[in-house]
């Protein structure tokens, strides 16, 4: 038996990495295909080490990003995301992976799907077709290429690198098709879920970036300032997390009993715990002093806690923040320079939301945060034929 050989790109975007085709190298057929790029990852795998394959056995490196041209006329490039879990045969295609959004405009531009300046400025539309939303890339170009290399720090990646900003354009609109629909499902800002071994817990669920479940952290037991180490050797709380997310899911529309959120949509939504700003120390051994940010925040990715902050959770944080009467809001409002600072377990990230009130419905125009994006690897991925 021969391999086959399969031309792709391993970038890092944000705080994730993951495998990057273009999609006219793929199989056409959606069973080959996700048959294919499970073996490219190394999944599933039952030691959940992915030895195997290119993923890294966690949720931030157990990715697929999949680009086209687009044939829409307000976007340059298509792009899908897939979250490919560890030890099962699935991928996930329910939303979108903000960080590795960071890495969509560098890619287009170095496959040639996209043309940019040689200096300045390149600008990339996107449609993330995961959850029908435009994100604006702005891709620093210097000498005919990405600039990739800077001096543009991101807590949780240990080297600076050049920034990359992106706008996400409507993240809570009730036009997406992939999140659910509404910018809030239920229709409230705030609601009661009915939890086993939980009780009633008061929760904010809400479809921007990715359709996202906002707790208090006291109500789970959790002061906010914990790091990977405090939580994800607790199976305890691992297990009441996830039956918040699972019963959310079903609130939100998103899937009818809680055990198929479990089995089958284990991507979204996701589950994030808010508290008020303390001090602590990050997983680099960096003190955040309370002063220096607005909310405490934390997020659970494909069942753990995620070493820093998803993308879209950022994205979701923001809309929360700009909306009077969420769980988030009134913990941390978006300040007078629309931008709210939060503290996760690597450090500290600011974004910014665009909001307005119209006739007393309120509207998010528009999530700006910065990222960086390298190419780590280009070639070929080996896949046993």
């Amino acid at each position: 038996m021969k391999q086959l050989r399969i031309p792709a790109v391993y970038m890092r975007g944000g705080t994730s990495k993951g495998v990057f085709f273009l999609k006219d190298d793929l199989p056409a057929d959606p069973v080959a295909r996700e048959t294919l790029l499970l073996r490219v990852i190394g999944s599933p795998d039952r030691y959940g080490k992915q030895t195997d394959g290119m993923g890294g056995a966690t949720s931030s490196t157990s990715k697929i990003v999949i680009l086209s041209k687009s044939e829409r006329p307000d976007c340059d490039v298509d792009y899908l995301f897939g979250q490919v879990a560890i030890d099962k045969p699935v991928i996930d295609w329910s939303g979108n992976c903000g960080n590795l959004s960071t890495a969509v405009g560098p890619f287009a531009i170095e496959q040639g799907l996209v043309g940019a300046p040689a200096d300045g400025t390149a600008v990339v539309r996107i449609w993330q077709a995961n959850i029908r939303k435009r994100i604006i890339s702005h891709v620093p170009m210097k000498d005919g290429a990405v600039q990739e290399l800077g001096d543009f720090a991101l807590d949780g990646v240990a080297f600076p690198a050049a920034e990359v900003r992106l706008e996400f354009l409507d993240p809570a609109d009730d036009e997406g098709e992939g999140g659910g629909g509404a910018m809030f499902p239920t229709g409230h800002r705030i609601d009661r879920l009915d939890v086993p071994g939980l009780g009633a817990i008061e929760a904010t669920m809400i479809n921007a970036g990715n359709p996202t479940v906002f707790v208090d952290a006291a109500r789970l037991g959790l002061t906010g300032t914990e790091l990977q180490k405090d939580i994800n050797g607790n199976p305890k709380i691992l297990a009441l997390a996830e039956a918040v997310r699972s019963h959310g899911a079903v609130a939100m529309g998103l899937v009818k009993t809680a055990q198929e959120a479990t089995e089958k949509r284990q991507a979204t939504p996701k589950i994030a715990f808010v508290a008020r700003p303390a001090g602590y120390t990050a997983s680099d051994g960096k003190a955040v002093t309370a002063d220096s940010i607005d909310l405490l925040a934390r997020i659970f990715s494909m069942g753990v806690l995620h070493h820093a902050m998803t993308g879209t959770g950022a994205v979701a944080i923001a809309a929360a923040a700009a909306i009077p009467g969420t769980v988030v809001s009134r913990l941390a409002p978006v300040g007078a320079d629309g931008r709210v600072r939060f503290g996760h377990p690597s450090g500290v990230l600011s974004v910014g939301a665009e909001a307005r009130e119209d006739a007393g419905q309120w509207a998010v125009k528009k999530v700006m945060m910065s990222r960086s994006a390298r190419r780590l690897m280009e070639g070929w991925v080996r896949v046993p034929g």
